[in-house]
């Protein structure tokens, strides 16, 4: 697998990720350089770490991670999604929607954030086990790919978010049940991209 392939790879695994930090710079209200920077941390990190999982387990489990990996995507991005709708039409205009009013990044939220969009960087780094792929350069360029878009991603939502912040949460929390529904309406072959 060429450098070409492998960083089309990257940026591909790492769209979910820049969505969602999309979503995550909504909530600031001024831009925070430490925490975009802890975002794109979590992300580029979990994005880097499950293909290397992957690569590790090989073949040995690929038959019971596959079959579930859309699932679980689907589930954590749902429950996230519906998250940020519940909170942006059932609280009160100043508590901040479904963002932290302390402005403080909840970091377990952030995790399952991160394990939920790096699910098929997984599968990716199962199939890494079985083509003639350099796993130190596919991970590190993976992770570094994703760190930059989620990164982006978080200035791009902080400038979106600063006008329309209530309009712009109901827009994320969709968006990340749409991420979840396309996750696994691709695994079940209803929709291929």
């Amino acid at each position: 697998m060429g450098f070409v392939e492998l960083f089309l790879i990257a940026v591909g695994l790492s769209m979910d990720a820049f969505a969602v930090s999309v979503c995550k710079g909504l909530c600031m209200k001024r831009l925070n350089v430490r925490q975009a920077t802890v975002i794109a941390l979590f992300f580029g990190g979990f994005q880097a770490l499950m293909p290397l999982v992957g690569w590790a387990l090989g073949t040995q489990f690929e038959r019971y991670i596959t079959p579930v990996d859309h699932w679980i995507a689907f589930v954590l991005l749902a429950l996230i999604g519906g998250k940020m709708l519940w909170d942006a039409f059932h609280e009160a205009d100043d508590e901040g929607l479904a963002c932290a009013a302390d402005g403080k990044l909840d970091l377990r939220e952030l995790t399952m954030l991160a394990i939920a969009t790096s699910i098929d960087a997984l599968a990716v780094g199962i199939t890494f086990a079985f083509l003639r792929v350099d796993i130190a350069v596919s991970v590190g360029l993976i992770g570094l790919t994703t760190f930059i878009l989620s990164l982006v991603g978080v200035v791009v939502g902080h400038r979106f978010g600063a006008r329309y912040e209530k309009p712009a949460t109901v827009v994320g929390g969709i968006v990340l049940i749409i991420i979840g529904l396309k996750i696994l309406m691709e695994h079940l072959g209803v929709i291929a991209f």
